[in-house]
């Protein structure tokens, strides 16, 4: 496998585990909310993970 193509396939399958990771905390913390319970830390963890995700998904398109 070429160079970039294994960066790209590397780089795009991270960034889609941690999307779908990010996207898991999030409703794991609202979750929480409906329950009373603490989950601002939850959710911005969640929202970080998920944006950085999606960064290197983007980013992975160039090396494509």
């Amino acid at each position: 496998m070429k160079k970039n193509k294994k960066r790209w396939f590397i780089q795009s399958v991270a960034g889609l585990l941690l999307t779908g990771s990010g996207l898991s905390i999030c409703i794991h913390a609202g979750v929480e909310k409906l329950g009373g319970e603490e989950w601002f830390y939850t959710g911005t963890l969640g929202l970080v993970i998920f944006q950085a995700g999606l960064s290197l998904v983007i980013d992975g398109a160039r090396y494509r």
